[in-house]
């Protein structure tokens, strides 16, 4: 999709009557908003010099100790002067890629990918490959195949991007087995892994997974945000990187930005002092369960024979698959129409393949808002099915899709296929936004 069409969408889906599926807009309302509140206006009546004068640009140092805190839920054992704080992690993103990349660079990602990435990445004209996952998260014989060809054909890879927990879109995760084996081929080829892992702490089962960089300090640089497990207006995140990662990391953010907010540093800082922020954490998983099992329970219900869907063991979305011959792109404003929004599957690749995918979010409506929402998206497609079986399908793309679902289930809980193939190598992104083509009232989970 082209920026003017993502800012059209997101536009549309604001609307009361639309039942948007589409933006990635955590539930901010189940904070204790007076308890912020005060905390914030005692904030300002006694550290108002401190908090709204300039700061450092790595960030405040009590920040980062407490950043450490909370990295260490995912096995990560981190010094605060190994972390630099940034207003969100998409900042973190924009300045690891302004580091390593030069034009023509090549980056790999999964397919499918976070839109914001591939923004970043295009912005700074790298060439995006990427590597398939299935229902366990990357595939880690795709991506040692991948490399291996890159290699002979002379093309230089900077950096493995990865979202291996609760991944937006697809909603899969990389198990304990594969992170191992992801982490040794890097290792071996000397490539750095760039860990993206804004929904690490929102999984619905069990303790936190152990993250990336906890088994390689030195190979991976961990990018957290606190967009999803307190607020993404504060625009506070961080990456923890190796101290020469890190000090290219802090020169960066001195240009781009001379310093971060320190009202927002300082905000983040006492919540997670003086506020049951652990706690708190729970409510919006049991939250998040609750409408990830609405959405489930209505397309098993409602969807169409053909349609098969991740089962997110945590984070916001889940990846569907349309039937044969449905384009989600094409689809989208006869879906408007119905008064429901969900974002297509092609903002998802650098090259805009992805049409027999959409993604859907659930982390904002309420349940009985995500079944009608869901109830309406099942009309859309019914009709679309009804209308190719009667004409027969039209031509969905001048670029031919290779995307499949990954651990998907459909509406008798029968698995797809579990292979998630994409376009071996992009080597011209098109109709990819960047993140601030992607700032719709209604929210793209753009900014971390």
């Amino acid at each position: 999709m082209v920026a003017s069409e993502i800012r059209a969408l997101f536009a549309v889906a604001a609307r009361p009557e639309i039942v948007s599926l589409a933006g990635g807009m955590p539930f901010i309302a189940a904070l204790p908003l007076d308890a912020v509140g005060e905390m914030a206006g005692q904030l300002v009546t006694d550290r108002g010099a401190v908090a709204l004068q300039y700061g450092v640009a790595q960030g405040d140092a009590g920040l980062r100790e407490e950043i450490c805190q909370v990295m260490s839920q995912e096995g990560i054992r981190a010094h605060p002067d190994e972390v630099v704080v940034t207003v969100g992690s998409q900042q973190a993103l924009d300045l690891i890629t302004r580091i390593f990349v030069d034009p023509g660079d090549v980056v790999l990602a999964e397919g499918p990918s976070y839109v914001g990435a591939l923004g970043t990445f295009t912005s700074y004209e790298a060439q995006v490959v990427h590597v398939p996952m299935d229902d366990h998260g990357l595939i880690p014989e795709a991506l040692e195949e991948a490399m291996t060809r890159l290699a002979a054909e002379g093309r230089r890879i900077k950096f493995l991007y990865t979202v291996p927990s609760f991944h937006n879109p697809a909603g899969v995760t990389l198990d304990a087995a594969r992170r191992a084996r992801v982490l040794d081929i890097c290792q071996r080829a000397g490539l750095l892994v760039i860990e993206d892992n804004p929904y690490g702490l929102l999984g619905f089962d069990g303790e936190p997974l152990r993250a990336l960089r906890a088994d390689d300090p030195q190979g991976v640089v961990y990018l957290g945000t606190f967009s999803k497990t307190i607020a993404p207006g504060l625009r506070v995140g961080w990456a923890a990187a190796p101290p020469g990662i890190r000090d290219r990391l802090v020169l960066a953010a001195e240009s781009a930005v001379l310093c971060h907010s320190s009202l927002a540093q300082l905000m983040v800082r006492e919540y997670l002092a003086t506020q049951p922020w652990r706690e708190q954490v729970k409510v919006f998983r049991e939250l998040y369960r609750e409408r990830r099992d609405a959405m489930l329970e209505s397309l098993t219900a409602l969807m169409p024979e053909g349609c098969r869907w991740t089962r997110p063991a945590g984070g916001f979305y889940v990846w569907l698959q349309l039937p044969p011959g449905v384009d989600s792109k094409a689809m989208l404003p006869r879906a408007i129409s119905s008064r429901v929004a969900y974002v297509p599957g092609t903002g998802f690749y650098a090259d805009g393949s992805g049409a027999d995918h959409l993604r859907l979010s659930y982390c904002f409506p309420e349940p009985d808002r995500i079944r009608e929402g869901v109830r309406r998206l099942a009309e859309v497609v019914g009709a679309e099915v009804e209308l190719r079986s009667t004409f027969g399908a039209t031509p969905r793309s001048a670029v031919p899709v290779k995307s499949r679902p990954a651990g998907m289930i459909g509406p008798a809980d029968v698995t797809g296929p579990a292979d998630m193939t994409s376009p071996a190598d992009v080597t011209s992104p098109a109709d990819v936004t960047s993140p601030a083509d992607m700032t719709g009232p209604a929210g793209a989970d753009v900014s971390r």
